[in-house]
């Protein structure tokens, strides 16, 4: 390995521990639930299973390859490892974020798919799915999470959490966080007694989708 690679796997291994870290800081996650990722040319940096995201420093990075082979480290990868493996093999993600976020996965009992009460849904590619649930760490999980994933870019795992991916672990955990917003919101509105929340029509959607490939600034 080069020193350059070198560099950019110490980077982006900061950047997953800090990404974790926040995840707890910010009551997405309780104690070692949840995991983060970043993917580094073939080598795939993921949270080590059952560690306190507080504990890991630069010695505990931990590296797979995209078959799941330990490439980098002693410790062992999460237990959601085929999740995230499957998110790479199938979508541009350089990083995916999984969390236990208490209003998304208070939703993901609820629904099929989370109601269009706002156009933050557009951020994530439209209506928000939610996967059928499967046991944590399995292959039928990490299909069940594809299917609900197409042609988007975060879903619910039912009775389970969230995953969401982006071209950078900031935009993975910020679609992270409008999801989890998403959720209480439609919570927040839908528990008002004798009313029932407006949603959003698909054309609304999509017109804020237009909208949005425009935003932030040039370049």
């Amino acid at each position: 390995m080069s020193e350059q690679q070198r560099d950019a796997i110490g980077r982006a291994w900061d950047g997953v521990v800090a990404t974790a870290r926040r995840t707890a800081a910010e009551g997405l996650v309780v104690g070692t639930s949840g995991n983060v990722s970043a993917r580094v040319g073939d080598t795939i940096l993921v949270t080590p299973s059952g560690v306190p995201y507080d504990r890991l420093g630069p010695e505990d990075a931990v590296g797979v390859d995209p078959e799941g082979n330990r490439v980098l480290g002693e410790l062992a990868p999460t237990s959601e490892l085929p999740l995230h493996l499957a998110v790479y093999r199938n979508t541009d993600a350089a990083a995916v974020v999984h969390t236990h976020a208490v209003h998304a996965t208070a939703v993901s009992t609820l629904v099929a798919e989370v109601p269009s009460i706002h156009y933050a849904a557009a951020m994530l590619g439209g209506p928000v799915r939610v996967a059928a649930y499967a046991r944590y760490g399995t292959g039928e999980l990490a299909e069940n999470m594809l299917t609900a994933l197409r042609d988007r870019t975060g879903c619910l795992l039912q009775n389970h959490g969230t995953v969401t991916y982006g071209t950078t672990l900031d935009q993975a955990y910020d679609r992270t966080a409008q999801l989890e917003w998403l959720c209480r919101l439609w919570l927040t509105a839908s528990s008002v007694p004798g009313h029932t929340p407006n949603l959003l029509s698909p054309q609304q959607l999509h017109d804020v989708g237009e909208a949005l490939k425009g935003y932030g600034q040039p370049g």
